[in-house]
């Protein structure tokens, strides 16, 4: 089969695709033909070898995917072959097949597209984790979604509408702007002005975010924090801007405010019951239409590095999607 294989940490460029042998099957295990498969900002930072964790070398990079059951071991009772599934893994997701443990898998909703389901499980798990499990955002708070034009930005704002939030999103450029109204924002600024903090206190009446949604990082992050509302709740996504800020702990003490780390990784493993039941809500919202993923620019497998390096560059409108076939 062939796959994207990444041989050593390298530059986008470096990587290219193999034809490799295609992964059997061991007890437990379902084998997929995967139609999509998604792109995010770690997956960039992995091939590279700057992610926090590495993946032993050499490895197919890809988390999230979408496609049809192909084989399933003889343990197996979940699934059949000619299945639609969705699924998200460590790595792998960027060939023709990948074999994953079965709970790795969910029955996909025949109405969803490949490419919408390859994009969703990452970005809009960490979403609802965040503003769920971690902020509990009441309905009528106002939510500050920084990077909202991002995949797990996007994401912040659609399940901040879903649980009765007022939204107000931050991105660098009027095109962005525009895209998070379409998705639902309600109001916008632009975090570039140097005067984006006295606009966001015009647009809540002195009050400041309730809520922020915090996958960027860096200067703005530390600005947006000196604009929050009394006891209002920081969420730390990510780092998109490619600097960790530092704040000093007497703005927590003024604000009443507090910082709550954010971490996909660990949830599943850290707690299972919350992992459990928001994977729930999520696919319930999904299956009954009421959450509508976006899916950024899609491209086919051969030109998987077009993924990558809009990814990279910042430019993406939501998710980056690879189609197979």
């Amino acid at each position: 089969m062939k796959a994207v294989v990444v041989e050593n940490y390298d530059a986008i460029d470096g990587i290219s695709i193999r034809q490799i042998d295609t992964p059997g099957i061991s007890k437990g295990e379902v084998r997929v033909k995967v139609g999509a498969a998604a792109i995010g900002f770690v997956d960039g930072l992995k091939v590279q070898g700057l992610y926090q964790t590495k993946d032993p070398l050499p490895f197919v990079p890809g988390t999230e995917f979408a496609g049809v059951v192909d084989a399933v071991a003889g343990d197996v009772s979940a699934f059949k072959p000619g299945m639609p599934v969705v699924g998200m893994t460590r790595s792998g997701a960027l060939a023709e097949y990948i074999t994953v443990p079965s709970a790795a898998l969910k029955n996909l909703p025949p109405q969803v597209p490949f490419e919408t389901a390859a994009s969703f499980q990452a970005n809009y798990l960490t979403g609802l984790y965040a503003l769920d499990a971690r902020a509990s955002l009441l309905s009528g708070e106002i939510l500050l979604v920084l990077g909202a034009a991002g995949g797990v930005g996007i994401a912040a704002v659609q399940i901040g509408k879903l649980m009765g939030a007022r939204v107000i999103a931050a991105a660098s450029t009027a095109e962005k702007r525009d895209f998070a109204l379409r998705y639902g924002a309600d109001q916008t600024i632009d975090y570039t002005r140097a005067d984006w903090r006295d606009t966001l206190k015009e647009l809540t009446g002195g009050h400041g975010p309730d809520v922020i949604f915090d996958p960027v990082g860096g200067e703005v992050s530390l600005q947006a924090f000196r604009s929050i509302a009394w006891r209002g709740r920081h969420l730390v996504v990510g780092f998109a801007s490619g600097t960790i800020p530092a704040l000093a702990f007497n703005l927590p003490l003024l604000k009443g405010g507090a910082l709550l780390g954010v971490d996909l990784a660990q949830i599943q493993r850290r707690e299972p019951g919350t992992h459990t039941r928001l994977m729930a809500q999520l696919f319930d919202w999904l299956a009954s239409g009421q959450l509508q993923p976006v899916v950024g620019k899609v491209v086919p497998f051969e030109n998987f590095r077009e993924a990558f390096k809009t990814m990279q560059s910042r430019s993406a409108l939501g998710k980056m999607v690879v189609t197979f076939g």
